[in-house]
């Protein structure tokens, strides 16, 4: 957890107290802005993706998807690191899927945490073609 202390801007109230933004808190932040773009399928290799699909299954184990998987963060006080990793959705460009995720990542980031994003950097694990069925697809169709 990284903690805001004292003036950072113009604000009277921080002087009165002290903000703590968790590290999950910045994932969350950067999973969401990422799956925002448009040609991002999922966030996770397929095994991740597997896995918390099948967690996701199992009675008490949480409910919905999980916002910080395919995300990795390190946050000081002031800055923030992240990794991503995403799969795109065939037929995009990839490099402009991935320049996009990064200035959305950066810009939610920047705005939400304080926090000033040194780095994000994009692993694309797996391309969703058009004839792969989702996961959740197959499942309903199944049931």
């Amino acid at each position: 957890m990284t903690e805001i202390t004292g003036a950072r801007r113009s604000d009277p109230s921080a002087s009165r107290g002290r903000t703590t933004v968790a590290d999950v808190v910045v994932e969350k932040i950067a999973g969401m802005a990422a799956r925002d773009v448009r040609g991002v399928y999922a966030l996770g290799s397929g095994f991740a993706r597997s896995m918390g699909s099948m967690r996701e299954r199992m009675p008490g184990a949480g409910s919905g998807k999980s916002a910080t998987r395919g995300v990795s963060v390190e946050v000081g006080e002031k800055q923030a690191a992240i990794d991503l990793e995403i799969v795109v959705d065939y037929g995009v460009s990839i490099t402009d899927v991935a320049g996009e995720v990064r200035e959305n990542v950066i810009s939610a980031v920047e705005r939400m945490a304080d926090r000033e994003v040194v780095e994000v950097n994009i692993t694309v694990s797996d391309v969703k073609l058009p004839d792969e069925e989702d996961e959740g697809e197959e499942r309903e169709r199944i049931q």
